[in-house]
């Protein structure tokens, strides 16, 4: 059986929150396949991709600056979604938070999505194929305490991803969601430090301490998960070997979360 070959040279790819963590590892992924990458982030102008095509400067809650972003960039083959912020604070029990804090962690997971996808969505069905895919999170499968706010936001992208599979299916472009678990990002770290903060001092841990004890405890694997795993995976989908998944969140999460 020969190699596989992803095949994805001189294709077009446009990565949302390509700046940092796992996005950024996404886009560097798509390079290594010789694509031609833009780079939309709101830390663009401060952290931009020397690799990318373009490093666009932009607010995905902004619909106006996402469809400006999306004429510039004009055709493209595959829409990534990796935006994502959580409250910054610990959430349980859920009253620990107030309702005012539900709005940002919304609108960004969420509605930045919807956003792009209203914004990108009609280039795909001119173009017949393609893909996208949004970033979401075992927290948005398991109804997660720590963070409700970001928890129920991934869940509703996980559902909106779904309409937006069964919708685009027809023009021939593929939807998915990638779900991580154990990531050590600056989301990840910003969960520890509001975990902390709730805690007295003599009960605190380091970030190492914590997350080694979290991950023994959730992940059957009992290893952290690696941002260039989840490159390899959407760039897999993004190619020919996954012209049959669609609508499919796809977990790298080390066994978090098992659905029987």
């Amino acid at each position: 059986m020969p190699a596989m070959q992803m095949n994805l040279a001189a294709q077009k790819v446009v990565v949302f929150g390509a700046a940092r963590g796992i996005g950024r590892a996404i886009a560097e992924g798509f390079v290594a396949e010789r694509c031609q990458v833009w780079a939309f982030d709101r830390d663009a102008q401060n952290t931009p991709l020397p690799s990318a095509h373009a490093n666009l400067a932009g607010d995905v809650t902004s619909y106006d600056e996402v469809r400006a972003a999306a004429g510039e960039i004009g055709d493209v083959d595959h829409v990534i979604y990796c935006v994502g912020v959580g409250s910054g604070k610990f959430g349980f029990p859920f009253w620990n938070l107030e309702p005012g804090d539900w709005a940002r962690v919304i609108e960004i997971n969420l509605i930045g999505a919807v956003n792009v996808a209203h914004a990108m969505a009609p280039k795909l069905i001119a173009r017949g194929q393609g893909s996208m895919l949004f970033l979401v999170s075992v927290a948005g499968q398991i109804g997660s305490q720590t963070d409700p706010p970001y928890s129920a936001a991934k869940a509703g992208l996980i559902n909106f991803m779904q309409c937006a599979a069964k919708d685009l299916a027809p023009h021939g472009i593929r939807v998915n969601a990638l779900s991580p678990g154990m990531v050590q990002t600056s989301l990840n770290e910003a969960v520890w430090k509001a975990g902390q903060a709730n805690l007295p001092p003599e009960q605190r841990q380091d970030y190492a301490t914590w997350g080694g004890e979290k991950i023994r405890k959730v992940s059957p694997l009992g290893r952290w998960q690696t941002p260039a795993e989840y490159a390899a995976m959407a760039v897999y989908l993004a190619s020919e070997h996954a012209r049959n998944i669609t609508g499919q969140t796809i977990n790298i999460d080390g066994g978090q979360v098992m659905h029987s």
